[in-house]
């Protein structure tokens, strides 16, 4: 045979190979793209629910009334405003429809209060007419539960503050963990150590419990309505769960969207305390004109003319850190 023979031989067999290839590796371009996209919209849309779970009207209800991490979540806001920026994030926002069909890729909505947690999810019910209902709702607020080997049960919240349920009278009694320790005989309340790490767990393996019930109530439901993709409890590491429970926040899962020839399965959270930061004053040195900051409020040899919320903020507007002065006695 000739060279061209064999030349044309080879083309005829690697061609294709290279076409099925080349075809491969531009899905898992557009795969990856899209991971990347869906997994920005995700944690963005968490972030602003975070932030929204804070705003509340009743000043008694602001964050550090009782203690740093109290505060009462306000889960309408935060569904709300995660809804509206996954819309916009997604393109879908003045598209009703579109954006009932995306809830139906999103299994759970977690909201972590301060002494419990709700879980927005779908649910059955049969309405007024007898006809069968499939719709998300909110789910009754669960507390952190915990009973010990004694038939006590303890309700734990985001810090050491506890409330103890006696098994036999129904007597609660609420209070901090070593002021509890000292007057009640449960063994749990005198080690900090153990007590945190029940705690935690607690609060973990009460979440993970009510998901697992709650994905596989949608399942059932998204078989109904034509969704073919099995929801599961993604894995979540020891540290997200760590971060997820150390404060008020959100969880918000999102599964089943295709990307490319798989599909898109994540999580992100959203955190809702609010950090208060010490003001930096800043002003201009009048015999230099050079600009300085502090974040302490004291004699300084200029006047201050400007109020910052951090450093960061004053060093981009051209301030320098200044070392303040004590004023004399």
């Amino acid at each position: 045979m000739k060279i061209t023979d064999w030349a044309i031989i080879f083309v005829l067999i690697v061609g294709p190979l290279l076409w099925i290839s080349s075809w491969d590796t531009e899905h898992l371009r557009e795969a990856n793209r899209l991971q990347i996209r869906y997994t920005a919209s995700l944690r963005t849309a968490a972030q602003d629910a975070g932030v929204s779970l804070n705003r509340n009207e009743l000043q008694a209800y602001e964050s550090g009334y009782r203690s740093d991490k109290f505060m009462r979540a306000d889960k309408e806001a935060a569904l709300s405003v995660l809804m509206n920026t996954l819309g916009i994030n997604f393109g879908i926002i003045d598209d009703p429809l579109a954006l009932k069909a995306l809830m139906l890729y999103i299994p759970a909505v977690v909201v972590i209060d301060y002494d419990g947690y709700f879980i927005y999810a779908m649910e059955e019910s049969t309405g007024e007419d007898g006809d069968h209902v499939e719709e998300h709702r909110w789910r009754p607020k669960k507390p952190f539960i915990y009973r010990d080997s004694d038939g006590n049960s303890l309700a734990f919240t985001l810090d050491q503050q506890i409330t103890v349920i006696d098994p036999v009278t129904g007597e609660r009694v609420s209070g901090l963990r070593n002021t509890l320790a000292s007057s009640l005989s449960i063994p749990l309340l005198r080690n900090a150590d153990t007590f945190e790490q029940v705690r935690r767990t607690t609060i973990v393996h009460s979440i993970e419990d009510e998901l697992g019930e709650v994905i596989n109530t949608h399942n059932r439901v998204a078989r109904k309505l034509g969704v073919h993709y099995t929801f599961t409890l993604p894995v979540i590491p020891q540290e997200d769960w760590n971060n997820t429970i150390d404060d008020v926040g959100i969880l918000v899962f999102l599964q089943g969207i295709p990307a490319g020839n798989k599909y898109y399965n994540n999580y992100a959270l959203g955190g809702g305390r609010l950090v208060k930061n010490k003001p930096v004053f800043g002003g201009k040195n009048p015999d230099s004109g050079v600009k300085y900051a502090s974040e302490k409020s004291c004699q300084l040899p200029y006047l201050q003319d400007e109020v910052f919320g951090n450093a960061r903020d004053a060093a981009a507007a051209g301030y320098f850190e200044a070392v303040c002065r004590e004023e004399a006695p």
